[in-house]
């Protein structure tokens, strides 16, 4: 169980990550970027995720470089994506990434999506990248059990953390028994389902119990999980109550009731769908064509 916002998580290879960290996806509106970063700073956020594909490394880069917070403290994290696979081009893109960030190593890179074909060939990458210390852990995102089992067949180096689609409608509760297994931290993307539980009645009464909100609630069945998750806010307000969770505690009750609540439905692609990750790549195509 986590205890505190300060709680970090220790990492397959000792590397200490925070649980809670501010997730920057579509936050690309230049008059928005920096003020959501520094009131993230100034609430005590210290892990930042963001990601190639979200065009705002840049941004997350300029705004972080005029906090006074040390580098030291901070725990950057970014994602290859799927144009960017193969082994030449993630050495590429990865350069470009620190150049963007205006850093000189990342805390955490991840591989964004399983790209069929390409991604054990990324890893191979991602492993030189880390054995040269260019980035001091390396990841996995949305990589389902038998993706996972597969890049372990040439993989040198056992991928820190699995960071998937993951909420109270979609608990993952057997790839989180598996990534356990094999010592690979499981990371939350869309931890409040986008909004989709807010209205929900038994979070809901399970909050006015607490005193709480529905939204705290959550992320506090996402702490008790032990689950490194990532958060999507630019309101200040909202910032502060997401850190406002560990003076209560979900008993046995609350959790059974939310674990009824499992219904398997995503409210992002399935890893498995062959046709968003060609599109991705078309659309991307398109972009820079």
């Amino acid at each position: 169980m986590v205890h505190s916002f300060q709680s970090r998580f220790r990492l397959n290879n000792g590397v200490m990550i925070p649980y809670l960290g501010m997730g920057v996806f579509q936050v690309t509106d230049q008059q928005h970027v920096p003020g959501a970063i520094q009131k993230a700073l100034e609430v005590g956020y210290r892990s930042f995720d963001t990601g190639a594909v979200y065009n705002n490394e840049k941004l997350v880069g300029e705004a972080i470089g005029r906090s006074d917070v040390a580098r030291d403290e901070l725990f950057i994290s970014s994602k290859i994506w799927n144009g960017d696979q193969g082994y030449d081009k993630v050495l590429k893109a990865f350069e470009h990434t620190l150049a963007n960030l205006g850093v000189d190593y990342l805390d955490m890179y991840l591989i964004h999506w399983p790209l069929a074909e390409m991604y054990t060939e990324t890893w191979r990458a991602m492993e030189r990248l880390y054995e040269e210390k260019m980035v001091r852990a390396i990841g996995v995102a949305n990589f389902k059990e038998h993706h996972l089992a597969n890049l372990f067949v040439k993989a040198n180096v056992k991928p820190a953390i699995d960071q998937v689609e993951t909420h109270l409608f979609l608990p993952q509760n057997e790839l989180r028994t598996y990534l356990a297994e094999q010592g690979i931290a499981h990371g939350a993307w869309s931890p409040l389902a986008k909004g989709a539980l807010f209205q929900n009645p038994v979070i809901a009464e399970i909050a006015k119990k607490h005193g709480v909100h529905v939204d705290q609630v959550i992320l506090r069945w996402h702490m008790e999980r032990d689950t490194i998750t990532m958060l999507r806010s630019i309101s200040a307000k909202r910032m502060l109550e997401n850190t406002q969770i560990f003076d209560f505690a979900l008993d046995a009750d609350d959790m059974k009731r939310i674990g009824q609540l499992e219904n398997g439905k995503r409210v992002g692609p399935d890893p498995d769908d062959v046709a968003f990750m060609m599109a991705s790549m078309e659309k991307e195509r398109a972009m820079f064509s």
